[in-house]
């Protein structure tokens, strides 16, 4: 038996997936979605090439999370100037940029290499139902 290697020619046409956030727990949501960003759910799976389909998840602002992460969780980012690292909890994330949330939680679950940012391209995340991607004909998938 010989062991198929896929090859970046051979990646022609991606499936994109619609996924509802409401009431999802974001962890388990964000692997599920790195999962189908990086083509691990595909049987032709091959590391070093990126075969991933397109993930597109609506309802990002009813997003959930387990224990007191409302308020104990930080994001953080850094300026470079003396001074400059600002935080924000979840909650007021949640309230000013809910769709960063979750793009936030997935990329850090995608391989840290030169196909990630290929990867987190291919993530359409929005704040309410209404998506612009009618085109890319979705598959409901339910997490």
């Amino acid at each position: 038996m010989k062991t198929y290697m896929l090859k970046k020619e051979d990646v022609k046409n991606r499936n994109w997936y619609l996924v509802d956030a409401k009431g999802k727990v974001l962890g388990r949501l964000a692997a599920k979605v790195a999962r189908i960003l990086s083509g691990k759910n595909s049987p032709s799976y091959t590391p070093g090439v990126d075969s991933g389909d397109g993930v597109i998840v609506i309802n990002a602002k009813d997003i959930a999370i387990t224990g007191n992460k409302a308020t104990t969780k930080l994001y953080t980012r850094y300026s470079g100037y003396p001074g400059g690292l600002h935080t924000k909890t979840f909650d007021k994330m949640l309230e000013e940029k809910p769709e960063e949330i979750i793009r936030h939680a997935v990329k850090g679950m995608l391989p840290k290499n030169k196909l990630a940012s290929n990867m987190i391209a291919r993530l359409k995340v929005y704040k309410d139902a209404e998506h612009s991607q009618q085109s890319q004909a979705p598959k409901k998938l339910e997490v």
